[in-house]
């Protein structure tokens, strides 16, 4: 389940809400446990949903966290990761409940939007080497 109380202390936006727990014991659980708690997360409504370890996460969902400058970028990875999360690539990252992440500077989607198809790819192709994503490297190579 989501630990919603993290999440709402280190992305704006993010509440928690109402927390439901079981009035009595059940087959995988007992009477207190926590069933569900209602919460937002970065502006999106999640109700969070304790299905125990047959119910996983996958990459099939994530979030995507628009930054507007490195420093941004840098708090909120480093609060997923230095708390056990894992990297991955280009933004990407797992927390340690098994929720992708997509960290993405603004700066990024402009530089791989960019019309001049030749900066585009540069900037995309130095994505592809990062971690995290570094927005001085990026606007680096979206110039050439």
């Amino acid at each position: 389940m989501l630990p919603p109380g993290f999440y709402a202390g280190t992305f704006p936006d993010s509440a928690v809400g109402t927390v439901h727990r079981a009035p009595g014991d059940y087959p995988s659980g007992q009477e207190g446990d926590v069933l569900m708690v209602e919460s937002t997360v970065i502006g999106i409504p999640c109700p969070g949903l304790n299905g125990g370890p047959m119910f996983r996460h996958s990459e099939a969902f994530s979030f995507q966290v628009a930054t507007d400058d490195q420093a941004e970028t840098d708090r909120l990875w480093n609060a997923i990761v230095s708390n056990g999360g894992q990297e991955s690539v280009c933004g990407w990252y797992r927390d340690p409940w098994g929720l992708s992440w997509q960290i993405t500077p603004r700066a990024l989607t402009a530089a791989i939007a960019d019309p001049d198809r030749a900066a585009a790819r540069r900037a995309f192709e130095a994505m592809m080497q990062m971690s995290k994503i570094d927005i001085a490297a990026i606007e680096a190579a979206r110039r050439g």
